[in-house]
């Protein structure tokens, strides 16, 4: 008899160190919010370097083959950071851009000389519109810290991008959307103002309208 409360004694501190275990490992399971973020930022890395690498093959302007090559060199790096995060986190990354990615880059490769040069600015605008917009919601949103801290380092790099492209765009006479009613981020994660004036917004991944930020010091 003794022997059984023993056991029944040993089981029940089995089942008392297996819980703190168990919730710990619960507790660091990803936030569906930092999860497609991260499966997010690796697909824009996937559709820039593409992007990247269709700029130097087919770019008639220096300035976008040199911004091509720039994007590929940093969005694989940004992209070394997604992996080894989500690799620690559990999160099972995509292995191609999304579709409306893909058919960006599908019609790129459609299109040659000046065409693809125009083309090719006025897609990269609206795709870094598009992933500044998603890093900013991970930012604000986020709850793990290593994902915050991967979205806070992807910020500047993004920002810079879409500065380079603003001034290409003017340089080529490509239109830039105008915009205005919200911060504008900068690479220090801080916030600019942008001019008066009308509101143009754009999508965000999640389908939900935020607003176009405009170039730095405008």
């Amino acid at each position: 008899m003794l022997g059984m409360k023993r056991l029944g004694l040993l089981a029940a501190l089995v089942v008392l160190g297996l819980a703190p275990a168990a919730a710990a490992q619960a507790a660091v399971q990803p936030s569906t919010q930092d999860t497609q973020f991260v499966q997010a930022i690796h697909q824009v890395n996937l559709a820039e370097i593409e992007a990247g690498n269709l700029a130097q093959q087919k770019g008639q302007n220096q300035q976008v083959k040199d911004l091509g090559q720039r994007f590929v060199t940093d969005h694989t790096q940004v992209d070394q950071t997604v992996q080894s995060v989500a690799q620690s986190l559990g999160i099972t990354l995509p292995d191609k851009p999304t579709a409306d990615e893909q058919s960006v880059l599908d019609q790129l490769n459609k299109v040659n000389g000046a065409e693809f040069d125009r083309e090719w600015v006025t897609a990269e605008l609206a795709g870094h519109v598009q992933a500044i917009q998603a890093v900013q919601t991970e930012i604000s949103q986020g709850s793990d810290q290593s994902v915050i801290q991967l979205a806070q380092d992807a910020l500047p790099v993004l920002q810079a991008h879409y500065d380079a492209l603003v001034a290409l765009a003017q340089s080529l006479g490509i239109p830039v959307p105008q915009v205005s009613g919200s911060a504008t981020p900068s690479p220090g994660g801080t916030t600019t103002t942008p001019d008066p004036g009308g509101t143009t917004e754009s999508p965000d991944p999640g389908g939900t309208p935020t607003e176009v930020p405009t170039p730095n010091g405008s």
